[in-house]
């Protein structure tokens, strides 16, 4: 386990590097600069800005600069928000994002597992269609529809719960649902297909066989197998609702990291764009390696090499 758990934090650092790399030249290659939408800006005092920041050295000198101070933790000061950090403004913003996207993993796994399990235990029945058919629409219904109609219906019609900001429990009900409820939907589908393919294997015949309840022999048994697909999504998902969803931010107000990255993109924030992207990127590495180790605990039968 430990030269598994060393060779895949190598790995990770090559990767995070790669990331880091591309991301900065793909940043230089888009046309403009973070300077052109500053009102009455003289060329004397865009030359000075550049200066400030290092904008004025050749792509090398900053490729390597940038490179440096990356590998001692400092992501760079932000081009718009002046004498603010990258590092602070993530590490601001980052919880935001975190407790929501947390709340919506939540309620995405205790609810799309049964309907998964139960869709596959139920298979070619009503209940069966009736959870194909909603889950097919959940996958196929875009986030920021959802969030309108949620709006629509429970802000502007009952007048129950806000739509703003998240200054109360209330608030977080239809961020959350919103967030939810395309993962809600791939994880049933996800965990139906495997129970399904689970459920013909020659062991859980022997277990039907012996006379094991038919609740045991799916709860410890089947289950145990067919959540592996799963968790392998959750990896990944985890990662990316907790840095926040772009969009439900937007149409919610949510101060999160996902609002102010695209802020930094419209702005042209070169050095946040970058922060935010290596960020991600790190953050789901890591999902990944806790999701190998995972596996090995849910299923013995894994061996880590």
């Amino acid at each position: 386990m430990l030269k598994y758990a060393i060779k895949r934090v190598i790995t990770a650092i090559i990767t995070a590097f790669l990331v880091a790399t591309l991301t900065f030249f793909i940043m230089n290659l888009v046309p403009g600069g973070p300077f052109l939408s500053e009102k009455a800006v003289t060329p004397q005092a865009q030359a000075a800005m550049e200066a400030k920041y290092g904008l004025d050295k050749p792509l090398g000198a900053q490729y390597v600069t940038y490179i440096s101070a990356l590998a001692k933790g400092d992501l760079g000061l932000s081009l718009k928000k002046r004498g603010r950090t990258v590092s602070q403004i993530i590490a601001t913003k980052f919880p935001v994002s975190a407790r929501l996207g947390g709340l919506a993993m939540i309620v995405a796994v205790f609810c799309g597992v049964p309907l998964g399990a139960i869709a596959a235990f139920k298979r070619g029945k009503t209940i069966d269609n009736i959870l194909v058919v909603l889950s097919t629409a959940g996958i196929a219904i875009p986030s920021f529809l959802s969030s309108t109609l949620l709006m629509y219906v429970f802000t502007t019609k009952l007048k129950l719960l806000p739509s703003l900001g998240l200054n109360s429990p209330l608030c977080y009900i239809m961020p959350v649902i919103a967030l939810a409820l395309y993962p809600t939907f791939y994880i049933a589908r996800l965990m139906r297909s495997s129970m399904l393919d689970v459920m013909g294997q020659d062991y859980m015949r022997t277990s039907r066989a012996k006379g094991v309840s038919t609740f045991k022999a799916i709860f410890k048994h089947a289950l145990r197998n067919a959540i592996l697909p799963v968790i392998t999504y959750l990896g990944p998902l985890l990662a990316s609702l907790m840095t926040g969803s772009f969009i439900i931010e937007k149409i919610f107000n949510i101060p999160g990291l996902g609002s102010e990255f695209v802020g930094a993109i419209t702005s042209r924030d070169y050095p946040m764009i970058m922060g935010t992207t290596i960020f991600l990127a790190v953050f789901i590495i890591f999902m990944n390696v806790i999701v190998d180790i995972a596996y090995a605990i849910v299923d013995p039968r894994i061996k880590l090499k």
